[in-house]
Order: structure tokens, then sequence, then C-alpha cells
């Protein structure tokens, strides 16, 4: 089975948090859910250098990382997904969506209330307990 190294951004912005809608996909269980924003590594390329890139290409955003956060393992039906997890601050909160649907700035007790994609649940859950 493809396993797939992927590194997500956790921002936070005037005590909000981003969340990402993706757009419909090929595979089902992760068309249209929820998400963090974030991305894969390129070869050579450290993950906070990763981080930064992703959120630059995805958002038109800067990005602060501040501290790591939880390392994610789950397996899908295609493929299975080791996804590090960092928590970033904005300066301006400002972005441009280029590849996801939608997103909204939630505060940390309405995160449960989207439809996360799998992988993500186990950073809302550690996000809940912070």
């Amino acid at each position: 089975m493809k396993h797939i190294q992927v590194v997500a951004a956790v921002i936070i912005h005037n005590n909000k948090i981003l969340c990402v809608q993706r757009g419909p996909a090929k595979y089902e269980y992760i068309s249209k859910k929820w998400e963090f924003p974030g991305g894969k590594l390129e070869e050579g390329e450290t993950k906070l250098e990763a981080i930064v890139r992703e959120i630059k290409e995805e958002l038109h955003m800067e990005i602060n990382v501040d501290a790591f956060l939880i390392t994610v393992k789950h397996t899908y039906p295609d493929f299975q997904l080791t996804m590090d997890t960092f928590l970033c601050s904005s300066i301006t909160g400002e972005l441009t969506l280029t590849e996801h649907g939608d997103y909204k700035w939630l505060e940390k007790s309405e995160l449960s209330g989207l439809d996360w994609a799998a992988a993500d649940v186990p950073i809302v859950e550690k996000l809940n307990e912070l």
C-alpha cells in the first residue's frame, strides 16, 4: 500500500483556528471533508520548510511555525498517511483559496461540528485537550 508523508498546519489568528474544506476528490472518503491545510514534503525539504511552502502555495499566507503538535498515522482504504502537525500563527489572517472549496475561522469549541477527514480527527481531539 502506498505511504504518504505530509505536514499540516493548525493556523491560529485572533484565537480562532483555520479549517479548510477539500474540493471534490476521486476518493469519496476524503471528498469535501474538512482538514487542516498542508501537503507533501518535497525531496530534501525539512518538515518546517514544507509547511511554510505549502501554506504559501495553497493559501497565499505567511505563517510562523510555533510548535510541534502531534503526529497522526492513519490508514485510508487506498493509502497510508503519516502527518506531522504543527501549531502555527498568522499575522494578518488574510488568505486566498487556491486548492480548497471553502474555509472557516472557528473557536476550538466549534471544531467538532465539522465533517473532518478521518486523519484530521485526532488533531481536533488533541486541540480539545489543550
